[in-house]
């Protein structure tokens, strides 16, 4: 059954389900890429202050050797100059130890695309199943990667017999140098192993990456069945937010037309537009726009200000240049001060009865939402 279910995974892992597979950590990643930055760090230590270390070093030891007999050593205090000497040890390596944190930091980083995979972290009891482990331990995969730390050893093995090889064919070995030189036989014969280790060590970490990938893009593979399974869920959440949508856009549409009772006048194309306006002297700064409409809705505006006997005045630039620039809720745009204030005018000497209504149906209207709210 699980042949026939990894026979039957066809289609290629959707964006859903590979963010979904890489919070639970499950993403191409090896080992082999922190040991090759690790050594990559390592070069880089050397070659930025190796020089200057190993001279440090020697001198270090020249002076050591030459006062060895003065040194005087008493139970339970460290003399001197092992102390100079563990501080030069110390300014030495410090390169490699901060490369080798950071080595370690960006591969993590470049393996999981710098996110953190929180769901990695606890403890799966799942993990702790004996069976679960002897299947794993006898695995394909298991196989693979013993072949794989199997070619690691022995790269690692060639790179050494090289380098001990080479080393031992120095003159240090075989004729008398100055004691300089050690510092230098021992930067050339590290950076010398390092680089081969990188080479090496840096195409078995490629290959080793590349399987993974291939492993884990193979394992998230989908069968049509769950693709179209969550091409059903995509649909349905997207109905669900346009249902969303479609009542937000009715909600505030009815509010709209309840703030359509209270407009100074409803600014019309006469057919196609239809913007409410509303301004208060003394509190206003400019006219605000109530509510504002096409088309259907724009009738609707037009029959509630009808019926709410609100002043309608036919201005077609007006009203499309409203409709366009201007936001609900908001003081309309200055460079319709002009024409809005001859529209209000006109009004305010036409309709003189609904203008003396309105401050009381004002107070009514904000008094009834005060008690439904």
């Amino acid at each position: 059954m699980a042949d026939d279910d990894k026979d039957s995974k066809t289609e290629q892992a959707s964006g859903k389900r590979l963010s979904e597979a890489h919070q639970k950590g499950q993403f191409a990643r090896t080992a082999e890429l922190g040991v090759v930055l690790s050594l990559v760090a390592g070069l880089w230590a050397i070659s930025l202050g190796g020089a200057s270390g190993a001279r440090d070093v020697a001198q270090y030891t020249i002076t050591l050797l030459s006062q060895l007999h003065q040194v005087q050593f008493h139970a339970g205090e460290v003399p001197l100059p092992l102390l100079g000497g563990a501080k030069v040890v110390a300014i030495v390596l410090a390169p490699f130890l901060v490369g080798s944190v950071v080595a370690a930091l960006l591969a993590g980083g470049f393996q999981s695309g710098f996110e953190l995979t929180t769901e990695t972290i606890g403890l799966k009891f799942e993990k702790l199943n004996p069976m679960a482990g002897f299947g794993r331990l006898f695995s394909q995969q298991a196989a693979v990667h013993g072949a794989m730390d199997f070619v690691k050893m022995v790269a690692i093995g060639y790179c050494l017999w090289l380098a001990m090889r080479e080393l031992l064919a120095d003159p240090l070995f075989s004729t008398p140098v100055e004691a300089s030189y050690l510092g230098q036989f021992i930067e050339h014969g590290i950076h010398r192993l390092l680089s081969r280790l990188v080479l090496i060590l840096g195409v078995v970490a490629a290959v080793c990456y590349a399987y993974e990938k291939h492993k884990t893009n193979k394992d998230l593979m989908m069968t049509k069945e769950e693709v179209k399974e969550e091409h059903k869920q995509a649909e349905g959440n997207a109905q669900v937010k346009m249902a969303i949508r479609r009542m937000a856009r009715r909600l505030a549409q009815r509010q709209m037309l309840q703030a359509v009772a209270t407009a100074d006048v409803v600014v019309t194309n006469p057919t196609h537009y239809a913007v409410a306006l509303k301004y208060e002297r003394g509190v206003d700064f400019a006219p605000v726009v109530l509510a504002k409409g096409e088309n259907a809705f724009a009738r609707r505006i037009k029959a509630f200000a009808a019926e709410h006997e609100v002043p309608m005045v036919e201005n077609r630039p007006v009203a499309r240049m409203l409709y366009a620039t201007a936001k609900v809720g908001s003081p309309i745009p200055s460079e319709l001060f002009q024409a809005v204030a001859g529209i209000l005018a006109f009004v305010y000497r036409t309709h003189r009865y609904y203008f003396y209504r309105l401050p009381s149906r004002r107070a009514a209207l904000a008094t009834e939402g005060a008690v439904s709210a």
